[in-house]
């Protein structure tokens, strides 16, 4: 991994400690990204594959990257909360790292990413800390009543499957057509993406200029 330092440390949410690693990149840093994993009851963690993919990517791009285990996952305290905790969950442990990384001299900018349940509540989590960009990834919308977000960053990546079956691409295309947010579609990949994981990594690359 492209990282001098990796910390591993708990932040102090809403609903107890939040349990959360951190990677530094070699490079000066040039942003510092978030990013928050599938749905707590059917079994997401931060060591999902995609959110895995994700922390390597954003790191090998040179951000201070961090991901969390939501509040009840892991050894993060607390319940799951119907996504209203988990934005919270994420608000806080934005501004906490956002608090350690910037000063007078320095203020990173803020990339907010997140797979299916995740990617969600990171449009929600955008709605509070207007982030410079956005990466979603298969964001389950529908389910979680996303709101508009081409008016909460500059540069927005969606990302989805074709053969995704579990949150159907028909429903982020109904979510973003009126904002006219362009979706990035992997042909062959279904939620999980199984076997395009590499796909995944180089179409973030490929699109996303910092």
């Amino acid at each position: 991994m492209n990282a001098s330092i990796i910390q591993k440390f708990f932040v102090d949410g809403p609903a107890g400690r939040l349990e959360t690693i951190l990677a530094e990149p070699k490079s000066k840093p040039c942003g510092i990204a978030i990013i928050a994993h599938p749905h707590p009851l059917y079994g997401g963690t931060m060591d999902n594959k995609v959110v895995y993919t994700l922390f390597n990517t954003l790191l090998e791009l040179d951000l201070i990257t961090v991901k969390f285990n939501f509040r009840g996952v892991g050894n993060s305290a607390g319940i799951y909360d119907n996504g209203i905790g988990e934005v919270d969950d994420v608000v806080t442990i934005t501004r906490t790292i956002c608090n350690q990384f910037n000063n007078q001299l320095t203020h990173l900018p803020l990339l907010l990413a997140g797979f299916s349940f995740g990617g969600a509540i990171q449009a929600h989590a955008a709605q509070h800390l207007n982030p410079q960009h956005l990466i979603l990834v298969a964001p389950s919308v529908a389910n979680l009543n996303a709101p508009l977000v081409h008016n909460q960053a500059r540069h927005i990546l969606v990302i989805h499957g074709d053969q995704d079956d579990v949150v159907p691409l028909q429903t982020v295309l109904d979510w973003a057509t009126p904002q006219s947010l362009a979706v990035e579609i992997i042909p062959g990949a279904e939620h999980f993406f199984h076997g395009q994981l590499t796909a995944l990594k180089q179409t973030i690359l490929r699109s996303h200029q910092l």
